[in-house]
C-alpha cells in the first residue's frame, strides 16, 4: 500500500468512527472518488479494521462504522494543535471571556488525559516549546472588563435561552436599573454588547446593551421563543463596528491613495467588501455598513491617505479631521 492510500485510510477510519459512521455517499463526496472505488475502500477497511462493523441506517442506506478505541491511537493531538488550545485560551481571557477560556482549557486537559501514555511526555514537552518560542501570542492594547459572575450569567440564558435581569446603567442613565431581557448573542469588539431584546418595548427591536456596564445579572425560568430566522452573523455584517441604525444602512466607497493602496489591501474592513485597483495605483472598497461614527474613528487614523467618496454625510463628518502628518498607517 502506497503512502498516500494508508493516509486515506486512516482518513476514512476516523470519519467511520464517528456515532452514525459512514455510506458511500459520504466517501464519494470526501474523497472525490466513484461509487466503485468508494466500494474498494470500503473493503480495505474492514481489512485494516476487523471489528467494523456495517449495518442499516434509519434513512435506509448501508453505514460502516468503526469503535473509536480502534482508531484513537493513530490520532493523538499534535504539539501544534494542543498549543493552539492554550492560544485560544489567551485570547477569550483578552476579549473578556473567562468562561468560555476556562472551558477551552477544560477540553485541553481532558485531550491530554485520552492521550496514549507513549505519547504524552513528547506532547508536553513540544507543546512548552511551542508556547515558549511564540511568546503565548500576546495581544497589548486595550480590553473590555469583565465580572465573571455576569459572563457566567449571559452564556446559561444563552444556552436556554431563557430570559435575563439585569441591573443595567446606560449611558444617559443616573443611576442603573432592573430590566428583563431576552439575549440573542454577544457582539465582540473594542467593547462587547449583548444583543437582546426587550419584550416591555412595543418596536420589538433588538437592542445593544454594553456588557461592562451591567452590574448585575441573573438568569430567570422564563424560556422565551427565539425568532428562527434570526442570523447572529448577518445581523454582525449589517454594522462597521457595533452600532446599527436603518437610518445609516446603505453603501460605502472609500478611495485609498496609490500610498497607502498596498497597505490597505491586506485589510478587510467588512466582509463582504469588494475592491479594485485604479489605473493610478489608488484602492477603491466598497461594502453596506452602518454606524458613521466608529468608521470616522478607523478612517481618523489613516490620515490625509483615504477619501471618502459615500455616503455624503460619511464624507462631511471626515472633512476636517484628515491630517498628513501621521507617520504610519493603522
Amino acid at each position: 500500500m502506497s503512502f498516500a492510500k494508508a493516509v486515506d485510510l486512516l482518513r476514512l477510519a476516523r470519519m467511520a468512527s464517528g456515532h452514525v459512521g459512514i455510506t458511500l455517499s459520504d466517501i464519494e463526496h470526501e474523497f472525490g472518488v466513484v461509487r466503485r472505488t468508494a466500494q474498494r475502500m470500503t473493503d480495505a477497511l474492514t481489512q485494516s479494521f476487523p471489528d467494523t462493523e456495517d449495518y442499516i441506517g434509519p434513512d435506509g442506506r448501508k453505514r460502516w462504522r468503526v469503535p473509536r478505541r480502534r482508531v484513537a491511537e493513530f490520532f493523538a493531538p499534535s504539539p501544534d494543535e494542543v498549543a493552539t488550545l492554550e492560544l485560544a485560551c489567551n485570547m477569550l481571557e483578552h476579549q473578556g471571556l473567562p468562561g468560555e477560556a476556562g472551558r477551552l482549557r477544560s477540553l485541553r486537559e481532558t485531550i491530554k488525559i485520552l492521550t496514549p501514555d507513549n505519547k504524552h511526555a513528547r506532547l508536553e514537552a513540544d507543546e512548552e516549546a511551542l508556547l515558549e518560542a511564540m511568546g503565548h501570542a500576546a495581544r497589548p492594547g486595550p480590553r473590555p472588563a469583565s465580572d465573571p459572575v455576569v459572563d457566567t450569567a449571559i452564556a446559561e440564558a444563552l444556552k436556554g435561552p431563557f430570559a435575563l435581569d439585569i441591573l443595567y446603567r446606560g449611558r444617559q442613565d443616573s443611576a442603573a436599573s432592573l430590566r428583563r431581557v431576552e439575549p440573542y448573542g454577544l457582539l465582540l469588539g473594542a467593547r462587547r454588547y449583548l444583543v437582546a431584546r426587550d419584550p416591555s418595548k412595543p418596536d420589538g427591536h433588538l437592542r445593544h446593551y454594553r456588557v461592562e456596564d451591567i452590574e448585575q445579572a441573573s438568569v430567570t425560568d422564563d424560556w422565551f421563543a427565539r425568532d428562527e430566522a434570526f442570523d447572529l452573523e448577518a445581523y454582525a455584517k449589517r454594522a462597521f463596528g457595533v452600532f446599527q441604525t436603518e437610518a445609516e444602512f446603505g453603501e460605502v466607497v472609500w478611495k485609498f491613495t496609490p500610498r497607502a493602496a498596498p497597505h490597505a489591501a491586506r485589510f478587510r474592513f467588512h466582509p463582504d467588501q469588494t475592491s479594485e485597483v485604479e489605473a493610478d495605483g489608488s484602492l477603491i472598497v466598497r461594502f453596506s455598513a452602518c454606524g458613521y461614527l466608529e468608521m470616522c474613528w478607523h478612517l481618523y487614523a489613516w490620515g490625509d491617505q483615504v477619501e471618502v467618496l459615500a455616503p455624503p454625510a460619511l464624507a462631511e463628518m471626515v472633512a476636517g479631521h484628515r491630517r498628513g502628518d501621521f507617520p504610519g498607517f493603522p
